[in-house]
C-alpha cells in the first residue's frame, strides 16, 4: 500500500508497494527539472532522459500520491470534450490533430509496457458510450459523424456490455486500461537507470530566473534547469491558468461480482456528469470498477453521500458481492475543452506546464509526454498550438479580481485559542469537521477519534479562499482552485504552496499554570 491525498486508498494504492528512490542527488544544475511525480512526470522524465537529458523530478510527496493513484485509468480516443465541440470551437483541422495525439498516447503506453516488460494488465479494448433517450441519442449520432470526420474508428452495435436499458450504442475501438501505479513505479525505475534522480518529500515553492538557469526553491534545497516542467496538474503561483481551470472531484468504487459477469471493455453513459464503468485483472482478481457523481471541488457539503449514491447505483445494475475500495480524485477542467500544455504564460520560455487534463488525464500524460519532449528537445511540437497555453486571453480586471481573492479572508490574529470553550463552542463530533466562527474569528476545526481538536487558519494559503470540509477524505479543499490540505494543514494538493496557518490550542489549566 501506498500513501495518497485523502483518507480512502484506491484500488491501484492497495495493490502496490510504496517506491524507494534509488538514486542519490549529487548535484544541482540539471537540463530538466521537473515538477511532479505522477505519470506525466514520470514518462516525461523517461523520454527526455532516454534522449540525452539530464533530469531531476521533484514531489512533494510519494509518487503516486495524487490524482495519477486515484485515476479509474481509462485510455481513450474519445475525449471528454466531444469531437462535434472540438470542431466547432478550434476547426476541423486541430479536432484531428486531438485525435491523432491521442492515438499516439495510447501507443506510447503501449510501446513502454512492452520495451520495459511493465506487468500492469495493459489490455487494448473497445470502448461503448450509449444514449437513454432521444435527446442523447441524437447527440450520439452528431458524436459518431465528427468521430468519423476526425478519423477516430467507431460504429453503431447492437449490444452493450453491461446490464443497463439503452436506446442506441457507438463502439470505439483500439481504447485501452492498465494498472497505473505498476506502470509508473516500473517507468520510475527505467528513470532512474537512464541516469535519471527522484527527489520525494520535496515541495517547490517558488521559481525564478537565475543567471544562466531557472532556479527552483525547494523544501530541500535550491535546483537549476535549462528547463522547468510543471507536471503537477496546476501548477504554484497565481497565474491566469488558475482562472482558466476549474477543480473538480470523481468518485469511484472497485467491486467484485457474484456472476462473475464483468464487463468487456470502457463503457460510458451520457448523463453529465457521466458513470463510467470497467473490468481489470490484478494478480489473478476480477474487479468491476465503476466512477461517477462528480462535483465541483469544495461544493459539495455531503461528499459520503455522492459514495453512497455511486454504490446505490452501481448495485441497481450490478450482482454485486463486494466493495473492495472506494475512494476519490481530482482533476482540473479547462475553460474551453482543451488541456494546456506548454509555455506557462507569464513566465520564461523554458518554463513549462501541462494541465486541464479533464477526465481524460492518462491519455493527456502521454499527450502531455509527447509535446512537451518535443519543445525541449527540437523547441517545436506538432501539437503546440493545439494544446498552446498562450491561448488563454488576458481577463478584463485580472489585477483586481486577484486582490479581492487575496482580501476574502483575512489572516488570522492569535497563535492560541482556550481549548476548552472551543469545545464547547463547536460542538462536533468525532471524526468531523466543520467551519466555525469564535469570538469573532473563522476558525477550521476538525475533532479526531480520540475527541482531540486540530485547528488552522481557512484562508487557504493560494489566493485566499476560504476552504471547505471533505468528509469523505477527511481534508481541507479550497472551492476556489482546488488546493486540498490535510486536518493538520498540510498540502495535499496544489496550487497552494505552503500549509494552512495551525492555531495552537491550550486548556485552561495550561493557561493558569502559566500565569
Amino acid at each position: 500500500m501506498v500513501l495518497r491525498d485523502g483518507a480512502r486508498k484506491s484500488l491501484w494504492q492497495e495493490t502496490v508497494t510504496g517506491f524507494l528512490p534509488a538514486v542519490e542527488p549529487k548535484q544541482q544544475h540539471f537540463d530538466v527539472v521537473i515538477v511532479g511525480g505522477g505519470i506525466t512526470g514520470i514518462t516525461l522524465g523517461v523520454e527526455l532522459q532516454r534522449s540525452g537529458k539530464k533530469c531531476v523530478l521533484l514531489e512533494a510527496q510519494t509518487l503516486g500520491f495524487g490524482t495519477t493513484g486515484g485515476t479509474t485509468a481509462h485510455l481513450n480516443t474519445l475525449m471528454d470534450t466531444p469531437y462535434t465541440d472540438i470542431i466547432k470551437n478550434f476547426g476541423l483541422e486541430n479536432a484531428k490533430m486531438v485525435a491523432t495525439a491521442a492515438r499516439e498516447a495510447i501507443n506510447l503506453v503501449k510501446q513502454n509496457v512492452e520495451t520495459y516488460a511493465i506487468d500492469c494488465g495493459f489490455e487494448e479494448v473497445p470502448g461503448y458510450l450509449f444514449s437513454q433517450n432521444e435527446t442523447q441519442t441524437s447527440e450520439l449520432e452528431d458524436i459518431h459523424e465528427a468521430c468519423q470526420k476526425v478519423g477516430v474508428g467507431c460504429s453503431f452495435v447492437d449490444e452493450l456490455p453491461v446490464p443497463i436499458s439503452y436506446q442506441k450504442v457507438l463502439r470505439i475501438e483500439r481504447q485501452a486500461k492498465f494498472h497505473p501505479l505498476r506502470y509508473i513505479q516500473k517507468m520510475a525505475e527505467v528513470f532512474e537507470k537512464e541516469g535519471g534522480v527522484i527527489i520525494e518529500s520535496c515541495r517547490v515553492t517558488n521559481t525564478g530566473k537565475g543567471e544562466h538557469d531557472i532556479e527552483v526553491e525547494a523544501t530541500t534545497g535550491k535546483f537549476y534547469g535549462q528547463h522547468v516542467v510543471f507536471a503537477t496538474h496546476i501548477p504554484i503561483g497565481v497565474n491566469l491558468i488558475h482562472f482558466r481551470c476549474a477543480a473538480y472531484r470523481s468518485y469511484a468504487m472497485a467491486v467484485r461480482l457474484e456472476d462473475g459477469q464483468y464487463p468487456e471493455g470502457l463503457v460510458y453513459d451520457m448523463y453529465d456528469p457521466y458513470h463510467y464503468y470497467r473490468t481489470q485483472t490484478i494478480d489473478g482478481e476480477n474487479y468491476l470498477i465503476a466512477g461517477g457523481d462528480d462535483h465541483r471541488t469544495g461544493e459539495e457539503t455531503n461528499t459520503n453521500g455522492c459514495f453512497l449514491k455511486l454504490e446505490s447505483h452501481v448495485r441497481s445494475h450490478f450482482n454485486v458481492s463486494q466493495v473492495v475500495s472506494q475512494w476519490s480524485s481530482q482533476y482540473f477542467e479547462p475553460a474551453d475543452g482543451l488541456p494546456y500544455i506548454g509555455h506557462l504564460p507569464g513566465n520564461p520560455e523554458n518554463v513549462l506546464v501541462a494541465t486541464g487534463y479533464g477526465g481524460n488525464g492518462i491519455t493527456y500524460s502521454h499527450v502531455a509526454t509527447i509535446t512537451l519532449s518535443e519543445l525541449i528537445l527540437t523547441g517545436k511540437s506538432r501539437y503546440e498550438n493545439v494544446f498552446r497555453p498562450g491561448r488563454i486571453k488576458p481577463v478584463a480586471g485580472f489585477t483586481e479580481f486577484v486582490k479581492h481573492n487575496a482580501e476574502v479572508v483575512k489572516q488570522f490574529v492569535g497563535r492560541w485559542l482556550g481549548q476548552d470553550k472551543l469545545h464547547e463552542a463547536a460542538d462536533l463530533a468525532s471524526g468531523e469537521g466543520r467551519l466555525v466562527k469564535y469570538e469573532g474569528e473563522s476558525l477550521a476545526l476538525y475533532k479526531d477519534d480520540s475527541g482531540v481538536l486540530h485547528a488552522v487558519n481557512p484562508a487557504c494559503t493560494h489566493v485566499k479562499c476560504a476552504v471547505a470540509w471533505n468528509a469523505a477524505e477527511k481534508s481541507w479543499d479550497c472551492p476556489c482552485h482546488g488546493a486540498r490540505y490535510s486536518v493538520d494543514g498540510e498540502v495535499l494538493t496544489g496550487p497552494a504552496s505552503r500549509d494552512l496557518e495551525k492555531i495552537e490550542l491550550r486548556t485552561l489549566v495550561d493557561k493558569e499554570e502559566n500565569a
